[in-house]
């Protein structure tokens, strides 16, 4: 049998690389749905052309998260959940209105697409307001007062920002034209929004959890930790001054751009969180260890785990080499 240490890493490792694929997967098909235009047909079309092909499958990694979790950590799965159950309910909701509102679109009259149009974007945006808020809940310990819900409702703003930046960015690198030029100014804008909402979660997070300060001050840490957050303000300047100097006549050499370091500042403020509370997967209350499920039965499950996400990485790979290079005009028929 392996040893406990072991299966919470290897658990532990898988549930954060799903939550970090599906939070750059999954985010930039909300933020295209956040930024969905209500009174331009045309481009409301080619934007939900560009994620048609990707986005039902980007929620598998949500699913891959909640099921590691329930499966290798079922206490900690309990009790986040009893903390978290209205914004997960509203989550549940948003999600549940993207997708019907998605496939209807496509098959209601003219006079009702635009109704569908409103359900999508609404639906985006209170998926990601809802993961916002629960990730504020999260850092602040699941603290229940003013102060605490208070920075939930500004986290889910700064989230629903994030994943418009990275939605923007998907749209630069997936279309043309004057849509191109519009999803430059929307990068532009969420860019400095999102770059505040790091900024701020960074003052935050230190300061209510103890245990966070003591990692990132202590002095021999510090050197190696906090560049950091400054690698992460540096990809916003680079991204700021890369759109301020973009030129459509230069697209295939630049259009990859944006969605790129709008990546690598998901994965640098990721990294940065994750080792923020790391062994804890309940800040202040249980870490990977004290909540692993019997480790007999995880075991056992490794086997269908090595099979299952090499399958899941692999579909998601080939659907993204299948339909590579820019959006082409949507069609039902």
């Amino acid at each position: 049998m392996l040893s406990n240490e072991f299966l919470a890493l290897f658990y532990g490792g898988l549930m954060a690389l799903a939550i970090l694929v599906y939070a750059v997967l999954d985010g930039y098909d909300l933020g295209v749905g956040i930024l969905l235009p209500l009174k331009d047909k045309q481009q409301a079309d080619t934007m939900i052309s560009s994620i048609g092909p990707f986005w039902d499958a980007n929620e598998t990694w949500l699913v891959l998260a909640v099921g590691l979790a329930l499966i290798a950590f079922p206490v900690a799965h309990s009790v986040i959940l009893q903390a978290l159950y209205l914004p997960v309910a509203l989550m549940l909701l948003g999600l549940i209105l993207r997708g019907v509102a998605f496939d209807f679109r496509a098959k209601a009259k003219t006079k009702y697409q635009d109704l569908w149009d409103l359900s999508f974007k609404l639906g985006s945006i209170l998926t990601a307001f809802s993961q916002g808020f629960m990730l504020g809940l999260y850092v602040m310990s699941f603290e229940k007062s003013i102060e605490s819900y208070g920075f939930a409702i500004l986290s889910g703003f700064g989230v629903v920002a994030a994943y418009a930046l990275i939605g923007s960015a998907w749209l630069i690198m997936k279309t043309t034209g004057q849509l191109q030029q519009k999803a430059t100014k929307w990068c532009k804008k969420t860019n400095i929004v999102a770059a505040c909402g790091v900024i701020a979660v960074s003052i935050v997070n230190p300061l209510i959890n103890d245990f966070v300060a003591a990692k990132w001050f202590d002095i021999s840490e510090s050197i190696i930790l906090l560049p950091i957050p400054a690698l992460c303000m540096i990809l916003f300047f680079l991204q700021n001054t890369l759109l301020s100097s973009f030129d459509e006549a230069e697209d295939i050499l630049k259009s990859w751009r944006p969605f790129a370091i709008a990546t690598s500042i998901f994965f640098v403020c990721f990294s940065g969180l994750l080792y923020s509370f790391y062994p804890y997967v309940v800040p202040n209350q249980l870490t990977i260890y004290e909540s692993l499920a019997d480790p007999s039965a995880l075991t056992f499950m490794l086997y269908g785990v090595v099979m299952v996400v090499p399958a899941i990485i692999g579909y998601t790979l080939f659907s993204y080499r299948v339909f590579w290079g820019k959006t082409q005009s949507l069609s039902y028929y």
